[in-house]
């Protein structure tokens, strides 16, 4: 089990971070150790809400931390590939993020919705395959599925395009909406071929059999890494950390990282290193950075 670590806010961007957080693991000590001896053969691989940006009531509002840009961009330079892999449209992650025209970030990919949509920073545009038709059927029959619900006020529906979520944050009861919602979006998601996957009070109807482990080990195998590293926050990131654990068992070093919260235990009980949320994680990216040295071909 993964413990917290001192994880002050960062300071400098520009070279001096700290060594990363040591991993309270065996598998994670080995994955640290065959990312800081192989850098070019890594991919970091990183959710965004919760993880590099602070969850925030409207998540619309979400902005990454001040400093993951320059960390990302310090650390990019010295490794395979960064992926940013996100329930979010990959546009909006990287609109939200500031990850466009950034110098050191020209190999940063997002693989947005779960990885059905990428953006690649090479060319700056998004490619993605049609749709899920029951997205729009349930996008059509979801307010009068929440007025029968009887949720209360402050349930709300965010648009995401190939999925749609429903979030309980801003309710009276956050906790009491979520469950009064659960059965009826998953009747609702299940008559038109869709999944709803739970968060951090939030609801998400989505098509099934893409998640972000499918999204992480197919990009792993389409870069040639030999190690890798993720770092999530939610429950949406489980299948991300399956996935890495998985690859440790056919033989590649994996560093499983968790975004700290107290709304989501689960990550932390399977992370090598627990830090505290996405200042947290700016630290370790900065120290990876300080760590690696100089660019690797």
């Amino acid at each position: 089990m993964g413990t917290h670590t001192d994880s002050p806010e960062p300071t400098d961007p520009k070279g001096t971070w700290p060594r990363p957080a040591t991993p309270v693991t065996p598998a994670g000590r080995d994955g640290l150790d065959a990312i800081l001896a192989h850098p070019g053969r890594t991919v970091v691989a990183l959710d965004f809400d919760g993880t590099l940006a602070p969850i925030v009531p409207d998540p619309e509002q979400a902005r990454a931390h001040p400093e993951a840009v320059p960390a990302l961009a310090a650390l990019a330079p010295k490794i395979a590939s960064v992926a940013v892999i996100t329930g979010r449209p990959a546009g909006v992650a990287v609109q939200h993020g500031g990850f466009s025209g950034v110098d050191g970030l020209e190999h940063l990919v997002v693989l947005g919705h779960y990885g059905a949509e990428r953006w690649d920073a090479v060319t700056g545009t998004v490619t993605a395959p049609p749709p899920h038709p029951g997205v729009a059927a349930v996008r059509a029959e979801l307010p009068g599925v929440l007025d029968q619900a009887s949720a209360g006020e402050g349930t709300w529906i965010e648009e995401k395009g190939r999925a749609v979520a429903v979030h309980t944050r801003r309710a009276a009861d956050p906790q009491a909406a979520f469950e009064a919602l659960r059965g009826p979006l998953t009747a609702l998601a299940a008559r038109h071929g869709l999944v709803v996957e739970p968060g951090r009070m939030v609801l998400e109807l989505r098509p099934p059999g893409v998640d972000k482990g499918v999204a992480l080990r197919e990009y792993v195998r389409e870069i040639g890494a030999e190690a890798v590293l993720y770092a999530g926050d939610d429950l949406g990131d489980l299948p991300a950390f399956t996935a890495v654990e998985e690859l440790r068992a056919e033989g590649m070093p994996g560093f499983l990282v968790c975004s700290g919260s107290n709304e989501v235990t689960a990550l932390a009980e399977r992370a090598d290193v627990v830090v505290d949320g996405p200042a947290g994680v700016v630290r370790l990216l900065g120290g990876l950075a300080t760590a690696i040295g100089s660019p690797t071909t």
